[in-house]
């Protein structure tokens, strides 16, 4: 018995020795609150619609999304405080030649996250550097506007498990259980998955940055059946910033998405490619 309680505190020992001692105070920052517009505008295309050019018979339409992503992290000695709000929404709207006017939205998302994360063990020498310890989250996600054959998204969803962070390369690499309370559909479900996910951030050269996340879920049960209930989903989002001044960036970026349907046969997809100009800012850095 003796032996044991040694062995647990020797144990204890090392992990304080490696734990994380950089850092300390709040970070506070705007990580990023970008703007993407483009638009088509196309006049007398009713005179020309038996021409050949798309430029002079296609539909006028504007596209807008922003996206904004926003974090306040308190750094202690031993563990890691996060609060993230992220928001995302996109909307197309279709003027055609004959027929009324459509709009689309292809992006509506609003997430607020807080999180504990112990800081157990910093490694110095391997991919760069990170650090590593248990965590557990809390989180809200719901919309901008509703859907029009929808209810507007309400989900609660609480998180617990392991993770790499804070690496110069390796900013997150996690696998977690979750728990969700989803109030969208009547009634109201509780459903458990797994998760797993990355964040990776890679200098290209002084200016440059390649940027790269991915995020999985698989749902494992529910205490209601509903049609629209999801067996698992996927989404990765990379893109490359390029300095303009300062705090200006530009960025082409690819985002994917595709999630399964239980109770439906084909897997649905979305792919959005384009440029995104974006700024970024730090109101309080942690020292």
């Amino acid at each position: 018995m003796k032996k044991l309680v040694l062995t647990a505190v020797c144990a204890l020992c090392a992990a304080t020795a490696f734990a994380q001692d950089g850092k300390q105070g709040w970070q506070v920052e705007l990580k990023k609150l970008a703007l993407d517009i483009t638009s088509t505008e196309v006049k007398n295309a009713d005179a020309y619609l038996g021409f050949s050019d798309a430029r002079l018979t296609s539909d006028s339409q504007t596209t807008v999304r922003g996206h904004w992503d926003s974090i306040a992290d308190y750094h202690a000695e031993h563990f890691l405080w996060n609060n993230e709000l992220t928001m995302d929404y996109g909307r197309t709207k279709i003027r055609p030649v004959t027929g009324d006017r459509l709009t689309n939205e292809n992006a509506d998302k609003i997430l607020f996250t807080t999180g504990y994360t112990q800081r157990i063990w910093h490694v110095e020498d391997f991919l760069g550097g990170f650090e590593a310890g248990p965590f557990a989250s809390l989180g809200y996600e719901t919309e901008f506007t509703k859907p029009d054959l929808a209810p507007r998204k309400r989900i609660v969803r609480a998180m617990a498990g392991g993770k790499l962070f804070e690496g110069k390369y390796l900013k997150s690499l996690y696998t977690a259980l979750v728990g969700e309370r989803d109030f969208t559909y009547e009634p109201y479900a509780s459903k458990l998955a797994w998760e797993t996910g990355f964040k990776l951030e890679l200098p290209v050269r002084e200016g440059v940055s390649f940027k790269w996340d991915a995020l999985y879920r698989k749902y494992l049960s529910t205490t209601e059946k509903h049609s629209t209930d999801l067996d698992w989903e996927f989404e990765t989002n990379a893109r490359l910033d390029v300095q303009l001044y300062k705090n200006l960036y530009a960025a082409p970026f690819i985002s994917y998405y595709t999630a399964q349907g239980k109770y439906v046969g084909p897997r649905g997809e979305n792919v959005y490619i384009g440029v995104s100009f974006s700024f970024s800012h730090i109101f309080h850095e942690a020292r």
